[in-house]
């Protein structure tokens, strides 16, 4: 396992492929690590070098006291990426991972070749519905909106045909950080992106889960809308997070665009 202090939080994080290669960054989804990606990275990292991460207060790494803003989870991203010498990229992130992506690329454009956004919007719900979330998983746990949020994440067809994996993506939540979380969720209640991506410069990648009951396909087809000469597809029969539904297609869609943006 890999680790690194960046501005005095500790982040896990995983390389893999090819020294050498064009590097692709990979930022998970609330509640979730990494390894939401290792679909995707199998196939990427026959041909890319893949950094995925779990951002503070997820996964391995630290949890730091207090509420977290946009400008921390990037300047931690752009910490990790100086860490490990890389100047140059394609990123990609999903849910709050996607917002993640879309403040590093209105604060570091020079450094992207490539931009893929799955499930995210540049705003994701109100005030009122992330302080309720918030204050719920700190005073009753996580287990309190567990089946709601599996049913936001993941479409029919997966839970019903999928049931052993769902119960592991289920477990991964439960063991997640419950201040980590909601820290998180204070992120999203507080970033608002949309008078800025229309800034956004570098070739862009939208993806949307027609089954997406968290950032619903309507939402994440006016990001793509939002931002100048992106691209949007829609999966069918896929929820919140098509690294885990449809890895190989969500694959192929990304390593296709990297090439089409000269990354690769």
């Amino acid at each position: 396992m890999l680790f690194a202090d960046i501005g005095g939080v500790v982040l896990h994080y995983r390389v893999s492929g090819p020294a050498g290669a064009p590097v692709v960054a990979l930022a998970n989804s609330l509640g979730t690590d990494g390894r939401i990606w290792d679909g995707v990275i199998a196939r990427l990292a026959e041909t890319y070098r893949v950094i995925s991460y779990d951002k503070r207060g997820h996964g391995l790494s630290d949890a730091p006291a207090g509420e977290y803003s946009l400008d921390q989870h990037v300047d931690d991203l752009s910490g990790l990426l100086h860490h490990l010498g890389v100047d140059e990229l394609a990123l990609g992130g999903v849910s709050v991972g996607g917002l993640i992506a879309q403040g590093f690329a209105l604060k570091y454009p020079g450094r992207l070749k490539a931009l893929v956004l799955c499930d995210t919007a540049p705003k994701v719900g109100d005030a009122a519905f992330w302080n309720a979330r918030l204050e719920k998983v700190l005073t009753e746990g996580l287990g309190a909106i567990a089946e709601g949020i599996m049913e936001r994440w993941f479409s029919p067809g997966f839970r019903e045909n999928e049931r052993v994996a769902l119960a592991g993506w289920r477990n991964m939540f439960l063991r997640a950080d419950a201040k980590g979380y909601a820290a998180t969720c204070a992120t999203l209640r507080d970033a608002d992106l949309r008078s800025e991506i229309g800034k956004i410069s570098v070739p862009t990648l939208v993806v949307a889960g027609e089954d997406d009951l968290a950032t619903p396909p309507d939402l994440v087809r006016g990001t793509a809308e939002a931002i100048p000469g992106a691209r949007f597809v829609s999966l069918p029969g896929v929820g919140h997070i098509p690294s885990i539904e449809r890895p190989a297609e969500l694959a192929t869609l990304m390593a296709d665009f990297f090439k089409e943006a000269g990354h690769g």
